[in-house]
């Protein structure tokens, strides 16, 4: 493979504004000179990830992380260098020779980075296997035919890769001819192991449904069941992996994000049908979790990218009870999130709404979609028999419960009048027995519409008198070149720290390249991740303009005076300590006036 030029990397770097590419994974706001978002390297509840659209850099303050737009492709994706160039690249529709990626970054990757790869590549190999047996084949017609009869087009087909695994086992042997290492083909997933340790096809006779990750590479499947006589489960997914966690999954994200961005409503689906039709009908942002329970996983990356979503569950009885569990769900992430509910109306699912009723007036229940206080006090109401005094009062006393939960003043004073008015009650009298739900410390941030203010999470960093001095030289001398110059011309100046002294080497080398200084251009020379990080954290250091020589001559006062003799009583303080503890009283007796001299020193240097 073909090293990819300091010029080529520089040129898709300064084409693409880092900002771009961030908010296609992070949901960003403005505060201040910067953007914030909630991490994608960790879970957190308070924006503390930070975009410099300026310096064209990433920063998180509570986990470290840093660099350019190719060091977060890296981070987020787990590629090498190389891959993120290309990613970045074909995100911008910059033409780069293909020749720079062949074979890109294998030697860079870990053991564990290498088997993810292998084992993503495997699913690849078995979609396209399954999408060609399904399109092209006599014994994938009947899989066609339902998938027709469903509504699904070909179009549709091939962009969801849809596939058919047919009753006759295929993929083993598939495999098998081009010997691919049987521990790999067991950790894949693909396949079932029996008791003499041989491997045969999971999916047998079903429609294969791709799962592909949020970087749209393929990571399992489910498999929809073909035959109706069968005592077989009708849907069957891919088991845990190296790769594949269902907790972690939101199936169709990777489709569905550019549209959210684009400020559609992500519209939480049950199923994978539901997301494809809708889809197809130009519902273009629908995603749905693995057929389990909300997980918070899943929470926070509905959170990363949107303010808002949109439930659309099944329209019967198990569907209702599911979109009750995902607004608890919701509701006890605290995730901000601004929630509508849709009520599919007669029992049915909004594949077959949609198919039947079309995607105009699906897209009239989203514009009609219930706010989640309102599907709350209908759901309730079916818990009780109205008609009876009993469940009357016991109902509206978990009513006023929910209505206690709503932020606005007047929205409560509407849904008491409503209150009063069904069940023929003194409005005066539910104002009484609201009043002391208000007060309560209910959990209303979980219900509360994400529109305040970003509130950043900054960890405080304690550093050294010399290390704070270092960060603060290192920043002066990057960002002002007369600094530059003038400290190095300092004879036998050098940094205290190994990693500040590196920098300034690679430093060197940069500005014998470069006239001016930019960061995320520099980062680009920088292969190891602390010091990228180091990097960062020197930039994103909050200085004032024009530093004077005084300042400057303190910085290197401190490294080149102060340090040493910090460094010297240190390392006399240890000696003096092992002296006590063998009883070497002449040793302890040199040792404390060496340290006195040093102290003497350390004083007289601070008064410079």
């Amino acid at each position: 493979m073909a090293k990819i030029p300091e010029d080529v990397i520089e040129e898709i770097r300064s084409q693409v504004n880092i900002v771009d590419v961030v908010s296609q994974f992070v949901q960003l706001k403005q505060s201040g000179k910067n953007l914030f978002g909630l991490c994608p390297f960790h879970e957190e509840r308070t924006p503390s990830f930070s975009v410099s659209e300026d310096k064209q850099i990433f920063h998180c303050f509570s986990c470290g992380r840093g660099g350019n737009v190719f060091k977060f492709i890296m981070e987020l994706q787990n590629v090498s260098f190389p891959e993120a160039v290309k990613k970045v690249a074909e995100m911008e529709n910059i033409s780069v020779d293909d020749k720079y990626f062949r074979e890109s970054g294998h030697s860079q990757t870990s053991a564990e980075n290498t088997q993810q790869k292998e084992l993503i590549d495997l699913h690849e190999q078995s979609v396209k296997l399954y999408n060609h047996i399904l399109t092209n084949t006599k014994m994938g017609q009947p899989a066609l035919d339902y998938l027709h009869k469903r509504g699904v087009t070909d179009d549709t087909i091939a962009i969801y890769q849809l596939g058919y695994a047919p009753a006759q086992r295929l993929l083993k042997p598939f495999f098998d001819e081009r010997k691919v290492d049987f521990q790999l083909l067991r950790k894949s997933g693909l396949f079932s192991e029996d008791q003499d340790g041989h491997l045969r096809d999971r999916f047998v006779d079903r429609v294969m449904y791709p799962i592909r990750n949020g970087s749209g590479q393929t990571i399992a499947f489910s498999g929809r069941l073909l035959s109706t006589d069968s005592d077989m489960p009708k849907y069957l997914n891919s088991p845990e992996t190296e790769i594949f966690n269902k907790r972690k999954v939101l199936f169709n994200l990777d489709l569905a994000r550019p549209n959210i961005r684009s400020k559609d409503p992500a519209i939480l689906f049950e199923g994978f049908m539901d997301v494809i039709t809708a889809y197809q009908a130009g519902i273009k942002s629908g995603i749905a979790s693995m057929g389990t329970s909300l997980t918070e996983q899943q929470i926070y990356d509905i959170k990363r990218i949107t303010h808002e979503v949109v439930i659309s569950y099944d329209g019967d009885t198990p569907g209702q009870k599911a979109i009750k569990r995902a607004i608890d769900s919701f509701n006890e992430q605290k995730s901000n999130l601004e929630m509508k509910i849709i009520t599919v109306p007669d029992g049915m699912d909004p594949d077959e709404f949609i198919r039947k009723k079309g995607a105009d007036n699906f897209k009239q229940l989203i514009d009609h979609a219930q706010a989640p206080i309102e599907f709350e006090l209908s759901y309730l109401k079916k818990q009780y028999n109205l008609d009876s005094e009993v469940d009357q009062s016991n109902y509206i006393a978990e009513a006023l419960k929910l209505i206690s939960h709503v932020d606005s003043s007047i929205s409560r004073d509407l849904y008491l009048n409503r209150l009063a008015d069904e069940f023929s009650v003194d409005k005066q009298l539910l104002q009484q027995q609201l009043a002391p739900l208000i007060a309560q410390p209910a959990p209303a941030p979980a219900r509360q519409q994400y529109k305040q203010p970003v509130q950043v999470a900054k960890q405080p960093k304690h550093f050294s008198l010399v290390e704070k001095a270092e960060m603060q030289l290192m920043n002066r001398m990057l960002h002002y070149h007369d600094i530059w110059l003038k400290v190095s011309n300092v004879s036998g100046f050098a940094f205290v720290d190994d990693q500040y002294q590196m920098l300034y080497l690679l430093a060197e080398g940069y500005f014998t390249k470069f006239d001016d200084y930019n960061v995320a251009t520099f980062s680009n020379l920088i292969s190891e991740d602390s010091l990228q990080s180091l990097l960062v954290d020197i930039d994103m250091l909050e200085l004032p303009d024009n530093p004077t020589d005084a300042e400057i001559n303190s910085y290197l006062n401190i490294l080149m005076h102060r340090a040493p003799v910090e460094e010297k009583l240190k390392k006399k303080r240890a000696e003096l300590k092992q002296a006590v503890k063998i009883g070497d009283v002449d040793k302890q007796r040199e040792l404390t006036i060496e340290i006195v001299k040093l102290e003497q020193q350390k004083r007289m240097k601070q008064q410079v």
